[in-house]
């Protein structure tokens, strides 16, 4: 076995505190994580946030804003119609007052008590908490829907570079997005780290599609031994949905793991995978146990088998239970 694979809380400790908030990523600090993932997002204003998505209706009270519901629209992002509150049709003052919300509030009704307590927080916001930090904690930072932001004059890769240039030294980032011609406009900018491609168990990359429609290369073809090795070529890493990594039998029950970060470690890919979750909502079919689907299921045993699967990095949203579960191997 190659040395055990870094603890990567998953928008902070987010199986703990709302996603994406101070308290999060002060929590994962304290538990010990090896790196932080925030997922980032424009301002109209060119400010980066730290949220899962531009439609912010499902994590902060926006719409309980009667000052804002005229910014109520519907918007085809990587095409898919949302509606709601997107952050890039706001200026960064207005989005500092809004508070943040659990996204899955009915599974982690403890989370949920934090409602309101909490506002946005913007990359340098993060960056201050790392700094403050009493070890060297990563940062692991998606950009997001760059293609869709770029379309509308917000050239994501340039505001990232800016942003992060106080803080992004080679050992501390890296850099990750599901579409590849963003990870090479960062690196044209000489942004600091490692750059890492996201793939998915199904689809294509967003970046393809607006290029390519129906003819775009579908993420399956990133991951045939040709694929790893012209991705190896140009970025440093991949990083891919758990399921890619798992043999299930016809049942749908786990079996034994895939030979994927053992194919990209070949060609000198390093190899990550999420999200590691310990709820039976999100373990596979043989790790649950009882009724409840908040209720934690038999997690140690999944997140045993991913951690043995060669992999060099596990996203996770307890990352306590995931350091656990690496102090095992």
């Amino acid at each position: 076995m190659t040395k055990p694979p870094l603890v990567i809380a998953h928008r902070g400790a987010s199986g703990y505190r709302p996603e994406h908030t101070a308290a999060a990523y002060q929590l994962a600090i304290t538990q010990g994580a090896d790196a932080v993932e925030p997922d980032l997002v424009p301002t109209r204003d060119g400010v980066l946030v730290v949220r899962h998505e531009n439609e912010i209706s499902g994590t902060t009270d926006v719409a309980d804003h009667p000052e804002f519901a005229d910014r109520r629209t519907t918007k085809t992002i990587d095409g898919v119609p949302l509606t709601g509150w997107f952050t890039e049709d706001f200026a960064w003052s207005e989005l500092a007052v809004l508070r943040t919300r659990e996204r899955l509030g009915k599974l982690r009704p403890a989370n949920a008590r934090f409602d309101g307590t909490q506002g946005i927080l913007r990359l340098v916001d993060l960056i201050d908490l790392l700094l403050a930090a009493d070890r060297r904690v990563l940062m692991v930072a998606e950009l997001k829907h760059a293609t869709y932001f770029d379309s509308i004059g917000l050239a994501l890769p340039a505001i990232f570079a800016t942003e992060i240039a106080r803080w992004a030294k080679p050992d501390n980032l890296v850099v990750e997005s599901f579409e590849q011609t963003v990870l090479s406009k960062v690196q044209e900018l000489d942004v600091p780290g490692r750059v890492t491609f996201l793939a998915e168990a199904a689809g294509a990359p967003a970046d393809q599609v607006a290029r390519f429609g129906a003819a775009a290369r579908g993420y399956s073809d990133y991951l045939t031994d040709t694929g790893l090795s012209r991705l190896a070529a140009s970025v440093d890493g991949v990083s891919v949905e758990k399921a890619l990594l798992l043999e299930t039998d016809e049942g749908g029950a786990v079996t034994g793991t895939t030979d994927l970060a053992i194919r990209a470690r070949s060609v000198g890919l390093e190899t990550y995978t999420w999200t590691l979750r310990a709820e039976n909502q999100f373990l596979e079919k043989n790790f649950r146990r009882g009724p409840r689907a908040r209720d934690l299921g038999h997690w140690e045993r999944e997140f045993d088998l991913i951690m043995r699967s060669g992999v060099d990095g596990v996203f996770a949203d307890q990352p306590d239970l995931a350091l656990r579960a690496r102090a095992r191997l």
